[in-house]
């Protein structure tokens, strides 16, 4: 069985999906201070990490928080001490929108740390310590959107060498629909 143009058609649908998507990747130094002066640095590290994120105009920001800690030496390397101390951060990831298709208003921010915050340097400096900490967050904006589909009336079967040749006479062109003359191969 052959289709015609006139048996197939489109049908708008409105959904939820992913409208914009970010990424930042950010690199930031902190002094850590300690409560003895430290004659070298043994190991640092960082943990605890937690944020949030809302979108505000065609960025999302994001609030959040981690403890870095630092196991240190002091007195001539006889002694050893962990420094903890917990940086506050806020950092806006600008959006690239996919299609600029979005309706209504976003039901939803879904941000993730796609490189969770790593010490990857820690240094004696100006009687504490100097560390810096790398991370890149990831977010993704979801809201209604309008999409396109392909309505046939009957299901095709990808093992079927008509129904094959059907597909093959569907193609987009700039978002535009085009079907082939159908009616000339029957």
């Amino acid at each position: 069985m052959k289709l015609n143009d006139r048996e197939i058609s489109t049908r708008e649908i409105i959904t939820k999906a992913v409208v914009a998507r970010g990424r930042r990747f950010s690199q930031n130094t902190h002094v850590i201070t300690t409560a003895h002066k430290p004659v070298s640095i043994l190991g640092c590290w960082v943990i605890n990490h937690t944020f949030s994120s809302h979108k505000v105009g065609d960025s999302v920001e994001v609030r959040g928080a981690y403890d870095v800690n630092v196991w240190y030496a002091y007195d001539n390397n006889t002694k050893t001490e962990v420094a903890k101390e917990t940086i506050s951060y806020t950092e806006r990831i600008p959006l690239t929108y996919i299609d600029g298709r979005e309706i209504g208003d976003v039901v939803e921010v879904l941000t993730t740390a796609a490189e969770e915050p790593n010490a990857i340097e820690a240094k004696v400096a100006n009687g504490g310590a100097q560390v810096v900490v790398e991370k890149e967050l990831a977010t993704e904006v979801v809201g209604e959107t309008k999409l396109n589909v392909l309505v046939v009336p009957r299901a095709i079967d990808d093992d079927n060498e008509e129904d094959k040749e059907i597909l093959d006479d569907v193609t987009f062109d700039d978002g535009e629909l085009i079907i082939e003359d159908l009616d000339e191969r029957s």
